[in-house]
């Protein structure tokens, strides 16, 4: 296992005084822009082939603005291209909760960083689960916001359709005080009315992680009596993970196409591998996922009006141990994508709620909202942290 932040680099930036974060330091995923530093995606051709930046992502900016001091910049699977937190080039950041497992990824570095008491809070992104996969693995709070909410100027682009900024604490008072500023919102007393339990998710999730969060589900369910169990995906989560493990690929093929054919820059396999891949898709594969899509926006808005919230295993089980060979790792991808690939799919906030384990490793339980409604499910992450 190696140091969370990318190697061969140092920077250091103090916040603006008297700030909301005055107090409080982050770091920012090496796909967030920060001036004068090469922005190096994880790939050791990338920063070599691109200009440095000369102007800090709007997220970097902002948490500076607010007062908090940037400690420097993390390791992320190459290109975003991962979900377990594993480098080929960079190094497996270490995971402080369960040692000689993955951390999670691709905001591996920002995840461990946190989890490691190395900075307070730590920016990183997520398009098919990578904040909300190493929160869960690294035992933090962390958030996808509503897709479309946060500007996303300056950070390195992978599946526009899905990409989004998120962040990490340990704590939910740190989360709250962060995520006050990206979400350019009060967070407020606001709480939801109605609870929906997704059946599926908790029945696909592995029987030991399902019966670690049971506490935390009774938990929610006296914050928020009235209850009912429900489908999440009638079609099926793996026909949604399906759909995103189609539009994802494509979508990232067409982001880095233009710099492959140009430089063609050096990849692991794995990641070479799904990017031939994706460039090989048929398009009537296309098109069914693009309907899959449609159907998976439809259901969730039925199911989350507003005042609901949806709770559900954020992974199906707690991290994997580093290392495992190629073949293995295809089928754990593939059962995480199937938690996952909502948030790419729909776009609704996902909160990862830490305060369970299996086996001493963490799982974190989460919760979903209508779109917009991310502060409210700040609030609960404060309320359950209290309950």
């Amino acid at each position: 296992m190696t140091s969370p932040f990318v190697p061969g680099t140092a920077v250091y930036i103090e916040g603006r005084p008297g700030g909301p974060l005055s107090g409080l330091s982050f770091a920012a995923k090496d796909l967030f822009d920060v001036a004068g530093h090469p922005t190096g995606g994880g790939n050791p051709d990338w920063a070599r082939q691109n200009p440095v930046p000369t102007r800090h992502a709007w997220a970097v900016q902002a948490l500076l603005d607010a007062g908090a001091t940037l400690m420097g910049k993390t390791i992320t699977d190459e290109v975003s291209l991962g979900i377990l937190g594993e480098n080929a080039f960079e190094g497996t950041p270490l995971n402080p909760a369960a040692p000689g497992h993955v951390p999670g990824g691709s905001s591996s570095g920002s995840a461990s960083a946190v989890a490691q008491g190395l900075c307070d809070t730590a920016l990183g992104t997520d398009t098919g689960g990578s904040v909300r996969v190493p929160a869960s693995f690294c035992g933090l709070h962390g958030i996808r916001p509503t897709h479309g909410r946060l500007d996303l100027t300056g950070m390195m682009p992978q599946a526009p359709s899905s990409d989004t900024t998120g962040w990490f604490a340990r704590d939910a008072a740190t989360f709250a005080r962060v995520s006050a500023v990206l979400l350019q919102e009060a967070i407020g007393d606001a709480m939801p009315t109605r609870l929906v339990i997704a059946t599926d998710a908790f029945g696909f999730a592995d029987p030991e992680a399902a019966d670690a969060l049971a506490p935390m589900l009774d938990r929610l369910k006296r914050l928020v009596p009235d209850w009912r169990e429900e489908v999440m995906a009638p079609q099926g989560l793996s026909a949604w993970s399906r759909a995103q493990r189609t539009l994802q690929p494509i979508e990232a093929w067409e982001t880095f196409r233009p710099w492959v054919e140009r430089d063609n820059p050096r990849f692991a396999f794995g990641v070479a591998r799904g990017l031939v891949m994706a460039a090989m898709t048929p398009e009537a594969d296309r098109g069914w996922a693009a309907l899959v899509r449609r159907e998976a926006r439809g259901r969730l808005r039925h199911l989350l009006p507003p005042g609901t919230i949806l709770a559900m295993p954020t992974t199906p089980f707690a991290a994997p141990r580093a290392g495992l060979p190629l073949p293995a790792l295809d089928s754990v991808r593939a059962a995480i994508n199937v938690l996952c690939a909502h948030g790419g799919l729909a776009g609704h906030p996902q909160v990862s709620i830490p305060g369970a384990t299996v086996d001493g490793r963490p799982i974190g339980l989460s919760l979903l909202a209508a779109r917009g409604a991310d502060a409210m499910l700040v609030r609960m992450a404060l309320a359950m942290e209290r309950a």
